[in-house]
């Protein structure tokens, strides 16, 4: 781990010029490349006290063993610059998105000396003409078939073509009318350039001229009489309708846009794009990246615009790219599109109409992509398996942790302290053996506290079971020691009085032990749950703490956490499991904290059923009302006797008034009457 006082520049050194800059490790890698309209002041940040980066700014600076820069003249050769050093060095720690898949394109390649209409996928090659991206190969080849009707151009490869051309035979498409036939000289090369043009034209969205003049002629034909040849311009127009219909329209203005939309968490970020052209959805494609430097979603914006017109020129470039938000030089990357498309391009947010409707369903397939993402990477055999070998070489494990319980506190300032116990079994989880807590044994907050008395509890279940199957035999304490805490807990039920749906010979709730036990936390808390083990006499199963803050993992008794790589499959493996022992913990806290909020004295009234507490809210109004009310007027509620009116004034005398109820939104008192219980 390098200082980063030991290559730092000094403030003379840096110009306060627009540039580009690199970090370099000690090997000379280029391990990250940054832009800037002024270096000195951004390449300074860097510098700063390490307590006060970002945690992946302070892990990239700690790795760099050098800085150097380049300057340019304006922000747009800046962009530039960047986009292509991070293209030329791949460094570590800038944001690159990665496709899971290679998306196909609708390719005509006016670039031969007769176009073909193919599906190509891959780097795109120059005198190209693409549509797409589609999500699969026969979309593109069922809206092909729907326009060689109109527009016939050649579809085969280079050899069926020479091998027509020398036998003076066309192919089967030659002889049904869906390929004009140049190889057999049918049409001169001009006028087959001018269909694969055509063909362009309207997949650009240039669609309307082409099915007036289908229209216009097809009434021509019928007026001369010619019915065979009206009939077929009817069909051609028909099929070119339907393969317009399987692009919906969706901007009534005919606009060309391509739409981004982001959806992230801490560590990943899943990016959508929909291409727009003449209104429609013309292709879509998604990427996905670690987000393996501090950027927000500006920042990755930024890098996706980088990315994906890069290397576009043109048309490719719409005249509308529509964003959830704004990069940081929003004028010179707008200046920047504007060059690779030749003309001007609007770089916007959408506020309102049809144009923020259709980014919110944008969005809506980014979220879809990055739970799919994250499901695809947890449910892979080879990944998790891979991520259980690297937790047991990171922790010293003997063997993978085939079983993980990971236990987490969750309270709302000291109320409602709750905990839970998630399990993962072969690296999926175990929903089935989830638990939950309530913490019994002090009042207030104190969470290491509560994680003692968690892991206490469960463990000691877990030897009762051990003692009730005769696996676990207790040792007597030496003499002058002192008793072995299992022995001061309860005794095991004998098996007469065992839940009999837990006699099926299925084990009982805690009857498997973890091979490791995560906390969600640091230092203290792993240090209490070691605590909890050795009180039980418990030493088989290992523990560990991973920190949120810096993603750190924490072993008992070392002064150092343990640090896993960003990339590392066994760090993303303990992030599921913690993420999902908080996300288990909150529910069961906020449910606890709704029911508490909603319990009423009425539940201490015995015999008062559900029914009549109803009966009696909905005669007197509230609960308030109901205390005030004297025992005659309780009787005079159908369903309710004077007996039960006496114990129903009693309870609601002894209870005190609950504090009122606050609007969290507004921070208005809400009065009593307008609830039902309280």
């Amino acid at each position: 781990m390098a200082d980063p006082s030991s290559y730092r520049p000094s403030p003379g050194q840096i110009p306060d010029s627009p540039g580009v800059y690199k970090f370099r490790d000690e090997h000379r890698r280029v391990i990250y490349v940054g832009k800037a309209k002024n270096l000195r002041q951004r390449v300074a940040n860097y510098f700063q006290d390490l307590a006060n980066l970002h945690p992946r700014t302070r892990s990239m600076v700690t790795t760099a063993a050098s800085v150097e820069w380049t300057v340019v003249s304006t922000e747009v050769e800046a962009l530039q610059l960047e986009y292509t050093w991070i293209k030329e060095f791949d460094p570590r720690f800038n944001v690159k998105y990665r496709d899971d898949k290679s998306y196909p394109y609708l390719a005509v390649t006016l670039n031969e000396e007769f176009p073909r209409v193919q599906v190509m996928r891959g780097a795109k090659k120059k005198g190209v003409r693409y549509f797409g991206p589609y999500g699969h190969a026969w979309a593109i080849r069922e809206t092909v078939d729907l326009m060689l009707r109109v527009f016939p151009v050649r579809t085969c490869s280079a050899g069926v073509f020479k091998n027509a051309a020398r036998t003076g035979r066309p192919c089967l498409l030659g002889y049904i009318d869906k390929c004009s036939a140049p190889c057999v000289g049918r049409v001169t090369p001009e006028e087959h350039r001018e269909l694969a043009e055509d063909f362009c034209d309207f997949m650009a969205g240039r669609t309307g001229t082409y099915i007036r003049r289908l229209e216009k002629d097809m009434t021509q034909a019928a007026e001369e009489m010619e019915y065979e040849r009206a009939a077929r311009l009817r069909d051609d127009a028909g099929a070119l309708r339907r393969a317009m219909e399987k692009s919906a329209v969706v901007l009534a203005d005919a606009t060309d846009a391509d739409l981004i939309a982001v959806a992230e968490d801490e560590l990943e970020a899943a990016l959508q794009i929909f291409h727009v052209r003449g209104g429609r959805v013309r292709g879509q494609r998604g990427w996905v990246t670690d987000k393996v430097e501090a950027v927000d979603t500006a920042g990755l914006v930024e890098h996706a615009l980088q990315q994906l017109y890069g290397e576009e020129r043109g048309d490719a470039v719409p005249k509308e790219v529509l964003v959830p938000a704004l990069p940081e030089d929003t004028e010179a990357v707008s200046q920047w599109l504007a060059e690779r498309r030749g003309s001007q391009v609007s770089l916007r947010i959408p506020q309102r109409g049809d144009k923020k409707d259709l980014m919110a369903t944008v969005q809506r397939n980014a979220q879809q992509a990055l739970g799919l993402h994250k499901t695809k990477r947890a449910s892979d055999l080879t990944t998790r398996s891979r991520a259980l070998e690297e937790i047991a070489e990171a922790l010293g494990l003997d063997t993978a942790p085939l079983r993980i319980e990971c236990y987490d506190i969750s309270h709302l300032q000291g109320d409602d302290v709750v905990a839970s116990m998630v399990v993962f079994e072969d690296g999926l989880a175990r929903k089935s053996e989830y638990r939950r807590f309530q913490i019994k044994g002090f009042e207030g907050q104190d969470d290491v506290r509560s994680m003692h008395e968690v892991i206490g509890r469960r463990f000691k279940r877990y030897l009762q079971e051990k003692e009730r199957t005769g696996e676990w035999e207790q040792t007597p304490p030496a003499s002058g020691e002192a008793p072995h805490p299992a022995q001061d807990s309860p005794a095991p039920a004998q098996a007469d009085e065992a839940d009999p749906r837990e006699d099926d010979g299925r084990p009982k709730r805690f009857a498997y032990p973890p091979q490791l036990v995560v906390v969600d936390g640091g230092q203290p808390q792993v240090a209490a749950a070691k605590r909890a083990l050795d009180e039980l006499g418990i030493d088989d199963i290992a523990v560990c703490g991973l920190a949120k803050r810096l993603e750190e993992v924490w072993l008992p008794d070392d002064d150092d956490p343990v640090i896993l790589p960003r990339s590392s499959e066994g760090l993303y493996l303990l992030q599921r499991v913690r993420d999902e022992a908080h996300r288990f913990a909150i529910t069961y806290q906020r449910a606890k904290r709704a029911k508490r909020i909603r319990t009423s004295p009425l539940d201490d009234v015995a015999g008062l059923g559900e029914t009549r507490k109803q009966a009696l809210i909905k005669h007197f109004g509230s609960v308030k009302k109901l205390r005030q009310a004297t025992i005659e007027e309780i009787c005079e509620v159908p369903g309710i006797g004077r007996r039960t009116a006496e114990s129903v004034a009693v309870a609601l005398a002894s209870a005190a008034p609950a504090a009122p109820a606050v609007n969290t939104a507004t921070g208005e008192i809400m009065e009593e009457d307008d609830g039902g219980t309280s």
